[in-house]
């Protein structure tokens, strides 16, 4: 009998799935990449998708152990901090999530009360750090390359693995957020594929309107290995550089990167409220 249960849940408007990680026996549970609902036109923040997930969690009486982020995300707004206020749960990061605090400090002119040392979060996490998810064992692995501070989580015979690698039929994701390299995303995508050929692998993203809960969003390192349009086979470094290239040539800047990263850096909070209630973000012009 497995030990481990994943539920994924699909955010349709940026196409982002998070997922429900439960060890069994001790009904201890981890969120992995929780997303809110954002509408940009009106700057409106609901949390229809993190209310299902809290639903979820309490309808089977799984207690939630950790709310984990596998990057900060620039195409929605985390739901770390909401689901934290709402049902408990530690917050976790790659530390290099300090980079790019760093990062889009210098970019967004952000004022001295932000402090860029990661203390956001409840802990940051280093490369091959071992911490417990009820009786199981999580393995943190530091895969950078989409962002400078991206991890993945691999859970027993799993491996959740954010915008390092999608779905077979689609490729690789872009690797247009600032400080992002396409060299360094290949080697993090061979750490990944190195891991044994059964691992399941479950991806961040997958850009299917009519998706539904199946197993578009699981696949395995065996499938990525043949099947992977630009990372399968035996792809040498240039050849992955050309067809990655390839692949997002033409793309645009995430609509909601600026937005997003402004909550994603701190762990989901809002930033500092300028009079009564009221928030804004700052959108800088022609900064990189």
């Amino acid at each position: 009998m497995s030990k481990i249960r994943i539920d994924p849940f699909y955010h349709p408007s940026s196409h982002s799935v998070s997922y429900v990680v439960t060890d069994l026996a001790t009904r201890q549970s981890a969120i992995i990449d929780p997303v809110l609902d954002f509408d940009i036109a009106s700057g409106k923040i609901t949390t229809v998708l993190a209310d299902s997930m809290i639903d979820y969690l309490d309808s089977n009486g799984y207690e939630l152990e950790w709310i984990l982020e596998t990057h900060a995300h620039c195409d929605h707004i985390s739901a770390a901090c909401y689901i934290k206020q709402k049902r408990g749960g530690t917050t976790g990061i790659g530390e290099h999530i300090t980079k790019v605090q760093h990062m889009f400090k210098r970019i967004l002119n952000l004022d001295d009360n932000f402090h860029c040392n990661g203390e956001q979060f409840d802990q940051l996490f280093v490369d091959e750090e071992l911490i417990k998810l009820g009786h199981l064992d999580v393995h943190i692995m530091h895969t950078p390359g989409h962002t400078p501070a991206c991890v993945s989580y691999l859970i027993e015979d799993a491996v959740f693995v954010g915008d390092v690698i999608a779905a077979p039929d689609i490729g690789t994701v872009s690797a247009d957020f600032p400080n992002s390299s396409a060299v360094t995303l290949y080697h993090s995508i061979q750490k990944i594929l190195a891991l044994p050929n059964s691992t399941r692998v479950f991806v961040g993203h997958h850009p299917q309107a009519a998706w539904t809960q199946s197993n578009i969003v699981e696949t395995s390192i065996l499938a990525q290995k043949r099947t992977n349009r630009v990372v399968g086979g035996k792809i040498s470094l240039d050849e992955f550089i050309q067809l990655h290239q390839q692949q997002h040539q033409g793309t645009s800047m995430p609509s909601l990167l600026l937005p997003a990263i402004q909550l994603n850096i701190r762990a989901g909070h809002l930033p500092p409220p300028e009079g009564e209630d009221n928030y804004f973000l700052k959108i800088p012009v022609n900064q990189w």
